[in-house]
């Protein structure tokens, strides 16, 4: 009985640390980097979800521009290297993406948008799967973070609006969530139903991309936590041998899964918003 309790209080210990760390790497820290004040109720202190959006957003900006720098002063009328590698990216979701959905004569207006999206949710993603950056303050995957995607939806959700209104005009758009010609009484639960649409269509894109990142690095860490888990209950020996055999296989293979991912989140936001823009922009029921 001594030693059943003894394996119970260290595995409860394991277990403990194994769970804070797990919540330390996905939370957004209730610890700040840089500590700010409270104003209107904001707390504008810097964290590490903070951090990796700048980081994000500073290397999507540097590469396109240190890229397209000698394409702009026209010194080659061919882009080459990293732009011709880039603009073949923007060209297959202009093409596949934009116009299919959102019609050749917008497609000049949203596609600026649409491919920014992708390449900010791209970089955001595949930092968080670069090992330096859990070693640096702040190092986390920025996606992962339910506020930074519900910001992302937030800014799909009034492009969708906005995408409608210049179509239609501002009424024109709402006159267009429900089609003409129905029996009176029908519009008393059609158009209720179109405005919870409204607000479904940015929530399926929060949780989608933010849960699809977050459980990534939640299933490496738990399957790396075997190692730690056996090592506490039967010893160092059984804790390198699940590694060897179990965790570290496991764990290469859902890695290589989430660099799949990596790339099918950030199109498959960038899909459902091109989607979603075409869909206020030309109207069907």
């Amino acid at each position: 009985m001594r030693i059943e309790a003894t394996h119970s209080e260290g595995n409860g210990t394991v277990l403990d640390k194994i769970g804070d760390i797990i919540l330390h790497h996905v939370s957004n820290s209730e610890y700040p980097i840089v500590q700010l004040p409270t104003m209107f109720g904001i707390n504008f202190s810097i964290t590490k979800h903070v951090l990796m959006l700048w980081v994000t957003a500073t290397i999507v900006f540097t590469v396109f521009f240190l890229a397209s720098k000698i394409y702009r002063r026209e010194r080659y009328p061919v882009p080459t290297g990293l732009m011709n590698a880039l603009e073949s990216i923007v060209e297959y979701l202009r093409n596949q993406v934009v116009i299919p959905n959102v019609g050749k004569e917008f497609s000049k207006v949203w596609a600026p948008l649409i491919l920014t999206l992708f390449f900010f949710i791209l970089t955001a993603n595949g930092l968080g799967l670069v090992p330096l950056f859990d070693l640096i303050p702040g190092g986390s995957t920025a996606t992962g973070n339910f506020n930074v995607t519900a910001g992302l939806a937030t800014v799909t959700f009034f492009s969708i609006i906005v995408a409608g209104s210049l179509k239609y005009r501002f009424l024109g758009y709402w006159k267009n969530m429900a089609p003409k010609g129905l029996p009176f009484m029908v519009y008393f639960i059609l158009i209720p139903i179109e405005i919870v649409a409204m607000f479904v269509k940015p929530f399926a894109l929060t949780l989608r991309l933010a849960a699809n990142m977050t459980g990534g690095h939640i299933a490496i860490l738990s399957i790396m936590s075997f190692i730690f888990i056996f090592g506490g209950m039967f010893g160092a020996g059984a804790g390198i041998s699940v590694g060897a055999l179990v965790s570290v296989p496991l764990a290469v293979g859902v890695s290589a899964l989430e660099i799949i991912i990596v790339f099918i989140q950030a199109y498959v936001f960038t899909l459902l918003t091109a989607i979603f823009i075409g869909m206020a922009i030309h109207p069907h029921h």
